[in-house]
């Protein structure tokens, strides 16, 4: 399908509405990449998964697709260096959109994705459940892990501060190699569950064991 190209008085006439703002905060939390196109002031979103995760990955093109420049597509990376396994995404782009400046401006305001100071006012349960969805795992003890690697200690205890504060789970910081990731305990398990297994995608409720 060919590219359709937008004028910048069609640009302005995006609007984003507070559930997919709330998605977003969580999206940014986990896999989601933002940038300012060079040659504007705008902002492009990509959205990238694991073709194992496909039926997610168009489960947030369907959300995001008035956005977005074409439907998704999958590629192949060259073999991995270290065990020679051919890997496969699946991934599609928005348009260059002023729309998305707030929540860019609020991860990306210092040249890198940090945790913004403020994630307790943002941070909403669908939030949770996005991030969830990217970068939640469960584990064989039923503990739910949150992958924020990239992220300092300072903004994983704050993370961490948020969760138990605003949605009362138990949870700790645990060391992965270099980086850190929050545990949140297996006794939060069911008041998680019943937080988020209404609005998480229903392809992604095994990540908090349902």
């Amino acid at each position: 399908m060919k590219k359709t190209y937008l004028t910048k008085s069609q640009r302005l006439e995006f609007v984003l509405p507070e559930n997919l703002k709330s998605i977003l905060i969580g999206l940014s939390l986990g896999d989601l990449y933002g940038k300012i196109q060079k040659r504007g002031a705008n902002v492009i979103l990509r959205f990238e998964q694991s073709t194992i995760h496909e039926d997610y990955l168009l489960h947030l093109y369907d959300l995001f697709k008035t956005y977005s420049t074409q439907a998704p597509k999958v590629y192949t990376r060259s073999p991995d260096k270290r065990t020679g396994k051919i890997y496969s995404r699946i991934l599609f782009s928005t348009y260059s959109l002023p729309c998305f400046f707030e929540v860019f401006n609020l991860f990306y305001s210092e040249g890198k994705k940090t945790v913004p100071k403020n994630i307790g006012d943002l941070l909403e349960p669908l939030s949770l459940a996005y991030w969830i969805c990217d970068d939640g795992t469960i584990c064989k003890d039923r503990a739910v892990v949150l992958y924020t690697n990239s992220f300092s200690l300072d903004e994983v205890n704050l993370l961490i501060s948020v969760l138990t504060s605003k949605f009362n789970l138990k949870c700790t910081v645990n060391k992965n190699r270099e980086d850190y990731v929050i545990r949140i305990s297996s006794k939060s398990l069911v008041e998680l569950q019943n937080l988020l297994k209404n609005i998480m995608p229903p392809m992604m409720l095994h990540k908090i064991g349902l």
